[in-house]
């Protein structure tokens, strides 16, 4: 059973930092792409960030190109948590932000090119709000 806990969001002023922090329990698999998605009201779910876990390319990273230079996506060494740095934030930055995982079985992470139909296992979210 695999479960994934957000935590971390809040309020922040624009020009703030955040991180939030995604414990995974249950994944038994070596292979997987550990990705963040938000969605802000009115939008639809957007790609923010991933990192992949697998034999080759293990730890390669992924951004979108609005977050890019801002945000960065991290592992701790067991890759029990999963890490969002949010700084220079923007009031866009806004939405209820997801940790998810995909099983990655093209060897990659399909995040920018595919959305979230590869991620099938999510957590309930976590709001960000900046102000």
């Amino acid at each position: 059973h695999v479960q994934l806990v957000e935590s971390g969001g809040g309020s922040v002023q624009t020009g703030g930092s955040l991180r939030l922090s995604c414990a995974i329990s249950g994944y038994m698999y070596r292979t997987g792409c550990m990705g963040w998605f938000r969605q802000a009201p009115g939008k639809e779910r957007e790609g923010v960030a991933a990192i992949y876990n697998g034999d080759i390319n293990d730890g390669t990273t992924y951004y979108a190109k609005s977050v890019k230079d801002r945000f960065t996506v991290s592992q701790d060494n067991a890759k029990n948590i999963l890490y969002l740095q949010m700084n220079s934030l923007k009031l866009e930055d806004t939405a209820i932000y997801f940790c998810a995982i995909s099983r990655a079985a093209g060897g990659y992470c399909s995040i920018l090119t595919r959305g979230a139909i590869d991620f099938g296992f999510w957590g309930q979210g976590t709001q960000v709000t900046v102000s």
